[in-house]
């Protein structure tokens, strides 16, 4: 079976009610299993183009090396599968091409993006996150979190400085520890994950849940979960009528149920028909 009559996508995208422009840049790919999602930083300094830039090269690296999958002596390979090291690799491309272009123009010196994408392959999921954009995952209609937020907010967290709920009044949400197109070197946090039918997947940029709480978002999902399309212009429009204070983007997945049953049927049928 394929990917792309495993998996079904959706998404939309808004420069929100506050910004005049949308700096975030988002795509997919059913052919290879791709959903991707960048939010681009500085305004002023192109945070549009850096966005561009990273799911640009991330869907032409990964189209490349999953054509050419094949072991990989490192240390990495031990501990991941081929296809989480290839979404590391296309996340470190990415930033190679934004330091690249903003050097050739000066107009574009400074620009960089968050980058959050996922891979589907057979069933399993591979995940590549740098900066403050998220991964959701709704499984047995409970949210949850895949990604942790590459943020000064979120280190305050983790070492106990500040509560999370504290954290979402803070003006300090959304400086961001890590991003594309600021070192010569990026980390690149990975992750593998099973996927189970009926899964779904949310990315989205800081505009989203920063307007929306994850019990909203949560709701909304298992209210509309038999409708992508619909469930992704809803959280784009509540986090509208919530301010819309940033740009607002999600991309949704749904690993479909397998209809084993009409399975069975057909082979029952194709032997009779013998």
């Amino acid at each position: 079976m394929t990917v792309q009559s495993r998996v079904e996508f959706a998404s939309a995208t808004d420069a929100g009610v506050v910004r005049k422009f949308n700096e975030d840049s988002i795509a997919t790919d059913s052919e290879i299993g791709l959903m991707v999602l960048a939010d681009g930083m500085g305004g002023y300094m192109a945070g549009d183009v850096a966005s561009a830039l990273a799911v640009s090269v991330v869907k032409e690296e990964l189209v490349t090396a999953l054509g050419n999958l094949a072991p990989m002596e490192i240390e990495m390979a031990k501990r991941y599968l081929p296809q989480t090291l290839a979404v590391k690799w296309a996340a470190e491309k990415a930033n190679q091409m934004i330091l690249r272009v903003a050097r050739k123009n000066s107009q574009y010196q400074g620009m960089g993006t968050t980058l959050t994408l996922a891979l589907f392959h057979e069933d399993r999921i591979s995940i590549a996150h740098v900066g403050d954009s998220r991964l959701y995952r709704l499984r047995y209609d409970r949210l949850e979190q895949l990604t942790m937020d590459h943020s000064l907010l979120q280190g305050q967290v983790a070492a106990g400085l500040i509560d999370s709920g504290d954290a979402k009044l803070s003006h300090n949400r959304n400086l961001v520890t890590r991003a594309l197109g600021k070192e010569e070197t990026v980390e690149v946090d990975v992750r593998e994950e099973d996927v189970l039918p009926g899964d779904i997947y949310l990315l989205c940029s800081d505009g989203l849940n920063d307007m929306v709480e994850d019990a909203d978002i949560e709701l909304a999902l298992c209210e509309l979960k038999a409708n992508l399309p619909l469930a992704a212009n809803l959280l784009v429009q509540m986090a509208n009528d919530n301010g819309g204070h940033d740009n607002v983007s999600v991309v949704l997945a749904r690993a479909q149920t397998p209809s084993t049953r009409r399975g069975l049927l057909d082979r029952l049928f194709g032997w009779f028909r013998r």
